[in-house]
This record gives C-alpha cells, structure tokens and sequence, in this order.
C-alpha cells in the first residue's frame, strides 16, 4: 500500500472508508475533532492517509482515540502507523554542555518537544542544582567555543538583523498581551528560521552576532514559558540560552540570563537560590562598566532577600541598585538590553521589596512612582505595580482603597494572558481574607467575578 496502509486498514474496518470517501473522510475528521482542542477537515485525513504523520501527540492521540470509539477496542499509535515521537528524557537541556555544538542539539529538540507538546518536559518541575551548574560554570568559564559554520546555506547579517527583529516583535507582544499569548509561535519560529541559520555558514563576525541574537531569542522563549508558567521547560531554555551566550563572549548578555533565572527562582520560592544567582550575574560583570545591570542585579538580590525576611541584608542590596542606578549613563552603556531599567522599573522592584518586608507605606510610595501619571507602555509591569500597590494599601487597613486599586489591575489584566499576573491575584485574594465578610469585600467581589482573572478556571484555561 502507499501513504499509511495501516491507518487506511482501520478507517476501512470502522467504516470511515466507503465508496463515497469524501464523506467518510469529513465524518472521520469530526470524530477526530471531538477528541482534540483543534477542528480537523478531510484535508487533514487526505494527508495522513498519504503518509503524513502530525507533528503533535495530541492530534495523533486524537486519531487513535476517534477510530478507538468507532470500533470499541483500544487503537495504539504503532497500529494507526504513527510510531510514537522518541522517548524525551525528563532532564533534556538540564545540564550545562560543555560544547557549543552539544547546546545547539539540546535546544533544537527541546524546540521540538515543546511543539509536540510532550508531556515530559511541558509538566517538568525545576531543578535546583542546575541552577547552581549553570552559574558556576559560566561564572568560571575562561574561553569561548564559537562554533565554526559548515552547512550549505550561507549566513549573513540580513539574516541576523531578521531573528533580531523578529524576536524584538516577540518581545513586544509578551509585554502587551503576556507570555502565553504568542509563546507557540515564537517557539515554531525558532524551531524553523533559527535552527536552519544554526547549521548555516558564517564567518567568525556574523557567527558571534548569530550566537548572541540565537541567545536573545532563545531568553525570550524562556520568559514567555516561565510566564506562561512552565517552570520546568523555561529553566531548561535559560540553560541552554546561557551556553549560547558564553561562545559570544559577551559577559553582560550571560548576566543578564543568570538575573532572569534569579527572577524565576524568588518567583517559586528558591529565595537563597535567587540570591545567589543574582551575585553571581554581578560578581561575573563587574569589570563590564554597566550601572544600569549591576544595579538590576542587586535588585534582584534584595528581592530574594525580601522574601526571606532578611531586612539588613536587603536593605544593602536596595541601597547599592539605587547607587548604582544614579551612576548610570543609558547613552553610554554597554548593556543595551537593560535600556528598559528607568526610574519607574525600579522603583516598582523597591515597592515589592518593601510590601515583603512589611514597610506598606514605602511599598504605596514606591509603587505609586512607578506607576506614574502615564502608561509605562509595558502592561504587564503596569499590571504588577498596580497589584502592589492593591496589597499595601490592604497591609496599611484600607481597604476601600486597595480594593478600587485592585478592580482598576483587573482590567489590565483582561488583556493578559499569564501565569504569573494570576500568583499576584491569588496572593491579592488571601491578603484580602484579613477583611472578612465587610460590605467592602463583598462588593468588591461582586464586581471582580466579571473579570477573567479572579476566575483561575477562566485565567489558567
């Protein structure tokens, strides 16, 4: 037989494949759509009867579901002739390659698990001590593996200036709409365009601007992911990331991946973990002559410590991000990428470290400065400061107050789609507890249950 007999075989058998096949082709792709999240048409039967075997474990596990129904026995994916995808370790991109190559590979198939949605690594947890592996053998790293360029297809500067591009639009969407919002298709984008400039020829110049613009982009899927709250995924593209930018050189882009990795860990709870991340961005950049990163590295260690309830030790490191931060010169410094660190970024990362500290008044001050008398332009911070503010004024007993600032985040939030805007609701809502049952509360969430994030079912569908 051509294409897949073996699927061809069992259509046959459930009587999906008569004389007439068009008809039995629809009626075979509306059973398959009511196992699956996707509507399929008989165009998308034609060709896995060609041969063609669907990318995603959901939709091959759709097929074999529909034709199980049918003939009221379980269908496996050898019989439907869709061998199942190769078996993904759980610690797939964990560990720190010692070679640039190696981290190519790792990260080409973690683009491919993560498309095929395979459930190894999208329900992955994290993993402590590649946290640590990665920071010391970047923080000790004293060469640099750039990969020499041997493929047929010749890479060139347009073809960097494309990925750069393409992931700066990436970037803005994440901030405006949240990291589950268009993660997908940046993923499919780095999987396609990227992968193929990666086993490209270039020379050692467009090579090392490659790497770094591979590095920015694969950063970006690990936010996103982290965002859209899939840890364990989003640790391992922070590894990989980190090992892409080490062949470039660039201390500073390799300190900034530890920084967002700290940023993840205070988020699940690692506090001494995050702490140390962050010293170790600092402690490797601090011949790099960049205010603005040394002073979001101590930001993110005070954060850390904030939530330990280490107030001398935080208040060092907030004292030393705003010394740091007034030395800066954004038209002069060498961190391009940390250009978003103005005055209102800050001044929010000291309004959480103050609410975690117990310092209301200072936390609605700081937070109020950051939110300013116009849009910061980055809804998803606004979105953070906002809920902030919300929990200060609910720690300093007003209530009225912080909830009118909660209602004004929910409606922000509307237009997010992020798991981490939902940890702050959440954190809102057992703040909130301390009220009672007053008419404040009560109308308060009244008016909330409209909004999709006081709905987790809604928010995390």
């Amino acid at each position: 037989m051509e294409g897949n007999g073996k699927l061809a075989t069992l259509m046959r058998e459930a009587g999906f494949l008569k004389d007439d096949g068009s008809v039995g082709l629809k009626v075979f792709a509306r059973a398959t759509s009511r196992h699956s999240d996707r509507t399929y048409t008989h165009t998308y039967v034609k060709r896995w009867l060609s041969g063609m075997v669907p990318r995603d474990e959901k939709t091959r596990r759709a097929v074999a579901r529909a034709l199980s129904e049918r003939l009221g026995r379980p269908v496996d994916l050898h019989e439907v002739g869709f061998e199942p995808s190769s078996e993904v370790s759980a610690e797939l991109g964990l560990s720190y390659p010692d070679k640039l190559s190696e981290s190519i590979a790792v990260v080409g198939r973690l683009w491919e698990a993560d498309l095929d949605d395979t459930a190894t690594l999208l329900t992955a947890p994290t993993n402590v001590a590649a946290w640590n592996e990665a920071s010391l053998s970047w923080l000790v790293a004293n060469r640099y593996d750039l990969a020499k360029g041997a493929g047929k297809r010749r890479v060139g500067p347009a073809d960097v200036a494309g990925i750069q591009s393409t992931t700066d639009m990436f970037d803005r969407l994440d901030g405006q709409h949240g990291g589950g919002h268009a993660r997908r298709a940046l993923i499919e984008f780095l999987r396609s365009d990227l992968a193929a400039l990666l086993q490209g020829s270039y020379s050692d110049e467009t090579g090392r601007e490659l790497f770094k613009a591979a590095s920015q982009a694969t950063l970006l899927g690990a936010w996103m992911s982290y965002d859209a709250g899939l840890h364990g995924l989003a640790q391992r593209y922070f590894v990989q990331s980190l090992k892409l930018a080490e062949s470039t050189g660039d201390r500073l882009l390799g300190a900034s991946i530890l920084d967002a990795m700290s940023h993840q860990a205070t988020f699940l709870g690692k506090y001494r973990e995050a702490a140390n991340l962050a010293r170790a961005a600092r402690m490797g950049t601090e011949t790099a002559g960049s205010p603005s990163a040394t002073a979001h590295f101590y930001a993110m260690e005070a954060r850390a410590l904030a939530r330990l309830g280490d107030t001398a030790e935080c208040d060092r490191a907030m004292s030393e991000a705003v010394r740091e931060f007034e030395r800066r010169n954004p038209d002069d410094d060498p961190a391009d990428w940390f250009g978003y660190f103005n005055d209102a970024e800050l001044a929010a990362e000291l309004g959480h470290c103050n609410r975690d500290l117990g310092r209301s008044v200072d936390a609605s001050t700081y937070a109020s400065q950051s939110l300013g008398p116009t849009e910061s332009g980055y809804v998803r911070s606004d979105f953070f400061a906002t809920m902030v503010l919300a929990d200060a004024y609910l720690d300093q007993g007003e209530a009225e107050q912080a909830c009118r600032v909660a209602l004004g985040a929910l409606e922000i939030g509307e237009r997010l789609k992020s798991a981490r805007c939902q940890a702050y609701v959440d954190e809102f809502r057992q703040r909130l507890t301390r009220v009672g049952n007053s008419p404040v509360a009560r109308d308060f969430t009244e008016r909330a249950s409209t909004t999709r994030l006081w709905r987790p079912e809604d928010a995390r569908s």
